[in-house]
């Protein structure tokens, strides 16, 4: 099955683009375990790129072991020796492609750190492989444990984390109020930008900032005094 991934018309460089091409590297996610090889093996790359290609070509049902190994120019036994399962190597692919999209670094603003939550994911979807990876992956993430629970354990939890990090700074610089709920805010700020790669709609810069906005109209400080008052 061919998927075509969702055009963007999202700004093509800003100044936090800038900070996190500087700051940002793709590290491995907690919990997560290094498999054999190092990344930078050519086989390794061989491997998750023709697994890659044929998951978006094909989809997932359709994917073998031995077409990978086909493509990949390796011994099926290759991949069996670093990759126990189609699942365990569909996980290193999205651990591959969601890496570099989920810090988002201190800049000083509490608006411009959440505004990054939902434009992250957003080009991830939107400019790279990842968003025909996620689309073909869904369903088996949601039916099958050997790939949804590493996939929450790791690209999902670290999202969680980068957001309660953000969320914090922003209460501490007294932007947002100290009740928010970092697990919340997250499923605000991000779970609309996987509804409409789901079910439609544009996934632009527009679309980002009235996230934002909307969370900060339930969150910010101000009016948090008024509020506390009355709950007095």
């Amino acid at each position: 099955m061919t998927t075509e991934t969702p055009t963007s018309s999202l700004p093509a460089t800003d100044p936090l683009d800038e900070i996190i091409a500087r700051e940002t590297a793709p590290s491995r996610l907690p919990g997560v375990r290094g498999q054999g090889r190092p990344r930078s093996d050519r086989a390794h790359r061989d491997i998750t790129r023709a697994f890659r290609e044929l998951l978006i070509e094909e989809g997932f049902d359709k994917v073998r072991m031995e077409h990978v190994a086909a493509r990949a120019k390796v011994g099926k036994a290759t991949i069996y020796r670093h990759w126990p399962s189609k699942q365990a190597l569909a996980q290193e692919v999205l651990l591959e492609l969601a890496t570099p999209h989920l810090a988002v670094p201190d800049v000083g603003d509490t608006r411009t750190e959440l505004l990054a939550t939902v434009l992250a994911p957003m080009r991830a979807l939107t400019e790279t492989d990842f968003g025909p990876v996620i689309r073909e992956l869904l369903s088996e993430i949601a039916r099958n444990p050997e790939l949804g629970d590493p996939f929450r354990a790791s690209v999902v939890q670290a999202r969680r984390d980068e957001v309660a990090r953000v969320i914090a700074r922003g209460v501490r610089r007294g932007d947002l109020r100290p009740d928010v709920q970092p697990d919340v805010a997250t499923e605000m700020l991000v779970g609309p930008v996987y509804w409409r790669l789901m079910f439609g709609g544009a996934l632009d810069a527009d679309f980002a900032e009235r996230i934002v906005d909307e969370v900060l109209q339930g969150w910010s400080m101000r009016g948090w005094g008024e509020v506390a008052t009355n709950w007095l």
